[in-house]
Formats: C-alpha cells, structure tokens, sequence
C-alpha cells in the first residue's frame, strides 16, 4: 500500500502555508493530518486535496511545563480546531496572552498559519506544525 500523502510532503506544504488532507472517495470524509486509510471508512479509495485552513476551537489546553527544548516558550496556548471540512486538528493559538485564556475561546472562529519548530534528538530535523489566529 502506498501513502497518497506522505508526512513529509504534509510537512513541506505546511511550510508554504498550505494545509493537505486526504478526502475519501467512498464516503466524503477529509482525513487531516495524512494517514494511510480514511479515518472514517478505513477505504485506501483516497486522493489528496487541499483544506482552507479555517474552522472553530472546540477545546484548548495551556501548558506550563514545556517538552525539552521549548522551555523559553512557556506558557503557550493549543487548541484543537474543527476544521470547516470536517477533520479536527491540533496547533498552537496566537494573539491571546496564554494566562487569560478561558471558556469563551470554545467556538471561536480561527485561522490557519504555521511555525517551523526546530528538531530535538527524538525527532527527524525541522518540523512545520498549524497555528491559530482568530479570523476576521
């Protein structure tokens, strides 16, 4: 079996500002971030397409005790987003001060950028991953 979309090229299309998943051509359903089967179906029926970026927080999270090597970060803000297109995804909210964060970000409207966030010695190198800003 063959990846339609590989998480390096997921990574590289990140790092243009450009969000890909894989749509289901059995049943409709967006898969994002890329996996080898729809999430919904498990079909391998599956072409890429890309996603808009734009969807409402559904939960968030603020951390104070960061992974090695984002300690100079801290505290930051994630959210998980529902996507307009259905998938639901992770990334870091910007343009909110991380220690006034509450329950009214539930269902706020937000928009995609990135960050590339520099390798650690568990992973393979630099890595894109979403960030969230509110939409107009």
């Amino acid at each position: 079996m063959e990846y339609k979309l590989t998480f390096g090229k997921y990574n590289e299309a990140l790092k243009r500002n450009k969000l890909m998943g894989l749509k289901c051509n059995d049943c409709q359903t967006i898969t994002c971030p890329p996996k080898m089967t729809c999430q919904e179906c498990t079909g391998t029926n599956l072409e890429v397409t890309e996603l808009r970026g734009k969807g409402k927080i559904v939960t968030f999270t603020t951390i104070q005790v960061a992974p090695e090597g984002r300690e100079n970060e801290l505290p930051y803000t994630i959210v998980m987003v529902e996507l307009d297109e259905g998938p639901w995804i992770i990334g870091n909210l910007i343009d909110i001060d991380p220690s006034k964060t509450g329950m009214e970000l539930i269902g706020k409207k937000v928009k995609m950028g990135h960050k590339v966030f520099s390798g650690d010695k568990y992973s393979n190198g630099d890595a894109a991953r979403p960030l969230f800003s509110f939409a107009d």
